[in-house]
């Protein structure tokens, strides 16, 4: 043998022996170890080390089937958590050694034939990389973590990490070097954490913990066994600079190693074209115009053929957190709680190691409160609504582009024209940048949606599932698993539903019919709830035929702003109807509660940035009106409360339609103006007919955020190029300019009291301190002052929509309702809505009944009393104990 196989022996068998103390899982000492398995994994018997926290021993023999059906499933999320890696990895083995055997490549999906093909050259190159390290005096950065899992683990991760980016990112093909660095440096993180494989302790010590611990096994000391092993796990998490500096390196070496070849029908006569998979680019930063900063930033592009398989791929890969089969873990820790195995952590700190610090210096007792409505989260029972998931992947495999699906297809490319003309040439070229955009906005969606069937298909024949949730910064809560939530879009709210079941009762069938005429929408959720029930009921036929007939009847359901959670309610009401007492018919569809003038868009926080940015329409969940009220509620401005419905009113009020009426009584003014000498004139006669409430909305609801004028230009002119109003870009542009103008203006004279508060949060973050370091991207005393400007108040607005649900999950757990909540947006079973929008109106009173500006001005004093801050602003007299007779406060 030469000197890298010895080396290479050495490596396997010193960096891959299994570590029995730092598993998490507890061998069985009686069990002989496969030392044939690859890299020394024995096959290993797990024991499960506590009974779930409702068992007693003192339940009857019918608990039996209970507890052996819980342990079956127990086994299962185990095996899900550890092994979804090493399955991968065997598998890629195993094709590997047939396509030896037969010399011949085995019948795969695209993405897996692809990966096939890498799996060994880019194995063998991070196992020389870790003999390298082992060998080199002067050792890379990575050279502590390159040899932690073994080569051909590592290999599938970074692979199935880095096409999954690739899959999802905003630009085609392409990911930016420092987000997949990161992403692939936290993935082995994650592994290792979850399965460590290695030998750290001698041989003499690994015997006498065995013994001891096989000791306590046969006494079924189980908890004593946790203990041992917990007090021999002193990880250390890594930080974003080691997972960068991994993960570039292993990015680097899959560069060298993944080659593609076109198929032979491309080539022609041509000699075989082999070329890299992937290509490293430096790429400009672009500006909102078009126009490109002299900043430039990496990325990693793929190959054509490689993207070209993108849309069929999603279902291939590997998918580690997925939502559990029993109860998460409850919250008891900083990284105790959550999932059994994969690393949990109560905050997503995106590797911030002063948050990481600060986290964990709160006494237990202070995130009491916070660890209680985690787990109340958690505990919601959820299952796959089979007979939407059927429409929805009905609708798929036709193609797509209905319900809000993304088309399969591309949009073709215009032809270049046989002009010569220059205006010609370049309205050519605008066309071909503009369908290509789409084009990529498209394969984005597909994949998304790919990805979202994948884990409902996965998930459909469960009889429930759980989603571990974790907070933000900020204190908001989101599920750990990204993909199939209820926070996502209307497609993941449509095939999810409650798994306990409850009879709907007399006030539960009056709400099911509101929340159907809810999801309708078109104008219809803007009425009182007595006429959303007359909508529903003079629309029972259309309801009844969307039910049985989804795709071949008259598609009633079709109409709706939010499609397939609008067949949901119609089939679930049409069952109810049908049942021959329908008050006790057993109902599952969650029924939501949230801010009336706020029509829901959805937020998918993938990896969100420390500093948050204006939110988008597709970034946002909650809408304008939840941060309205809470800066309401602040100010204690009436007129502004009226407006935002935390008064009693006949029917909700309409914010975004007040403010259009606002803009369009400016521009009517501007109309009447002489051209010759006001711009404006002729710009307010072209967008006078535009103006609705539709124009206004996201910038209305970003105004809350922080949105800037280029951010509500931007916005304005998206709505605008959706429409092909105005066809001149440089027209576009100007009228931009002018609504943008006007929208805010009118946003200043109708919020005068919430917009004093903004300024006074701003006037505190501008003050030269690290106050806002915890927010800031970069790890740094130093402090952007423009960023904390601008993130500070929306910051500080989300913690408080994020306080709110938090109280009203609790409460809602103690009066033993099934509560869903995602910031501004409850979900509860049809008879429980009466009692929880008692509750959340009694949490949001109870949340303002605290001087929660005052506390804060005082708390800055406290840490920072050399500086002088603003005085508070100036606030109304109005009684906040009115919104407990405010019906559309949420509704």
């Amino acid at each position: 043998m030469d000197a890298t196989g010895s080396s290479v022996t050495a490596v396997r068998g010193g960096l891959y022996q299994l570590g029995l103390l730092q598993s998490p899982l507890v061998v069985d000492p009686d069990e002989e170890i496969d030392e044939d398995r690859p890299f020394g994994l024995g096959s290993i018997k797990r024991v499960f080390e506590e009974d779930p926290p409702w068992f007693s021993p003192a339940f009857a023999v019918v608990e039996f089937d209970v507890r052996r059906s819980y342990d079956a499933l127990r086994r299962r999320q185990i095996e899900a958590e550890t092994e979804a890696w090493e399955s991968a990895t065997e598998e890629y083995r195993e094709m590997e050694r047939e396509m030896m055997e037969k010399k011949l490549a085995p019948n795969l999906p695209y993405v897996k034939s692809l990966f096939l093909g890498w799996f060994e050259p880019f194995r063998d190159a991070i196992l020389k990389e870790q003999v390298l390290q082992v060998e080199k005096k002067q050792k890379a950065a990575y050279a502590t973590h390159i040899g932690l899992l073994p080569a051909d683990k590592m290999a599938v991760i970074v692979m199935h990490k880095m096409m999954r980016l690739l899959m999802t990112g905003e630009d085609e093909g392409s990911v930016r070097v420092v987000q997949a660095a990161v992403h692939v440096g936290e993935a082995i993180e994650n592994e290792n954490t979850s399965f460590r494989e290695t030998g750290t302790l001698e041989d003499k010590e690994r015997e006498i913990l065995q013994k001891r611990i096989a000791k306590l096994l046969r006494k079924n000391s189980l908890i004593e066994v946790r203990k041992l092993m917990r007090n021999q796990d002193n990880f250390e998490p890594w930080g974003r600079d080691a997972q960068a500096k991994l993960g570039s390196r292993l990015i680097e070496l899959l560069l060298e190693s993944a080659y593609v070849q076109p198929p032979v029908n491309q080539l022609a006569d041509a000699p075989p074209e082999i070329r890299p998979a992937f290509r490293h680019l430096l790429k400009r930063m672009a500006k909102h115009d078009g126009t490109r900063f002299g900043y430039r930033y990496g990325v990693i592009e793929c190959d054509p053929l490689v993207h070209s398989g993108f849309d069929s791929s999603a279902r291939h890969m590997v998918v580690p957190y997925m939502p559990m089969l029993i109860p998460p873990q409850k919250w008891e820790g900083y990284n105790n709680g959550g999932y059994l195995f994969l690393p949990s952590h109560v905050m997503r700190t995106h590797g911030s190691r002063p948050q990481q610090d600060t986290i964990k210096s709160v006494p237990r007792k202070q995130l009491q409160k916070v660890y209680e409505a985690l787990n109340t989260l958690g505990s919601t029972r959820w299952r796959v609504n089979k007979r939407v998931l059927s429409v929805v992947q009905n609708l798929w495999n036709r193609g797509g582009g209905i319900a809000g699906l993304v088309e399969r297809a591309d949009i073709p490319l215009p032809g270049k024209p046989n002009s010569e003309d220059a205006t010609e040439i370049s309205k050519w070229w605008w066309s071909v940048k503009k369908a290509k955009k789409m084009n990529r906005e498209r394969h984005a969606q597909r994949c998304d949606i790919e990805l979202k069937l994948s884990v409902a298909q996965k998930l459909r024949d469960e009889d429930e599932f759980y989603y571990p949730h974790n907070v933000d910064f900020r204190g908001r809560a989101y599920p750990m698993h990204s993909h199939l939530n209820h926070l996502n879009s209307d497609l993941c709210r449509g095939v999810l539903e409650f798994a306990e079941g409850r009879p709907l009762g007399k006030s539960g069938l009056h709400w099911l019919k509101i929340h159907l005429a809810n999801l309708y929408a078109g104008g219809v959720d803007k009425l009182s709830n007595g006429m959303r029930v007359a909508f529903v009921e003079d629309n029972l036929d259309n309801i009844f035929d969307s039910a049985e007939r989804p795709i071949d009847g008259k598609c009633w359901w079709l109409n709706a702003d939010d499609p397939f959670q609008c067949l949901a309610a119609c089939m679930d009401l049409s069952d109810a109807l049908k049942n021959s007492l329908p008050y006790r018919a057993i109902s599952h569809l969650p029924i939501h509660q949230g801010p009336s003038v706020a029509d829901l868009t959805v937020e998918l926080e993938r990896l969100p940035p420390l500093v948050y940015p204006s939110p988008t329409e597709n970034d946002l969940l909650d809408g304008s009106c939840n941060g309205l009220q809470h800066y309401a509620a602040l100010g204690r401005d009436t007129m502004e409360a009226a407006a935002v419905n935390l008064v009693a009113g006949d029917k909700p009020a309409d914010v975004y339609s007040g403010i259009a009426d606002r803009v369009r009584d400016t521009m009517e003014r501007d109309m009447k103006k002489d051209p010759a000498t006001n711009p404006y004139a002729s710009l307010a006669k072209i967008l006078f007919d535009q103006v609705d409430r539709k124009l206004v909305k996201q910038t209305v609801m970003t105004s809350v955020y922080g949105v800037t004028y280029v951010g509500a230009r931007e916005q304005i002119k998206k709505r605008l190029m959706e429409r092909s109003f105005i066809t001149d870009d440089r027209l576009l542009f100007s009228a931009s300019c002018y609504a943008a103008k006007v929208i805010l203006t009118a946003l200043e004279e109708m919020f005068r009291a919430a917009r004093g508060i903004k300024r006074w949060l701003n006037d505190c973050a501008k003050i030269k301190t690290t106050l806002q370091v915890l927010a800031l991207q970069r790890e740094s005393r130093s402090v952007l002052m423009k960023q904390q400007k601008m993130a500070f108040p929306p910051n500080f607005v989300h913690s408080l929509d994020g306080s709110h649900m938090m109280m009203t999950a609790i409460a809602c757990r103690k009066a033993g309702l099934q509560f869903a909540g995602v910031h501004d947006s409850f979900w509860t079973h049809a008879c429980d809505v009466d009692q929880m929008n008692r509750i959340l109106r009694e949490q949001f009173v109870e949340l303002y009944s605290i001087p929660v500006l005052e506390n804060l001005l005082e708390s800055f004093q406290a840490s920072f009393p050399t500086l002088d801050f603003p005085p508070l602003p100036t606030r109304g007299d109005f009684d906040l104990r009115e919104v407990l007779e405010s019906p559309y406060f949420f509704n």
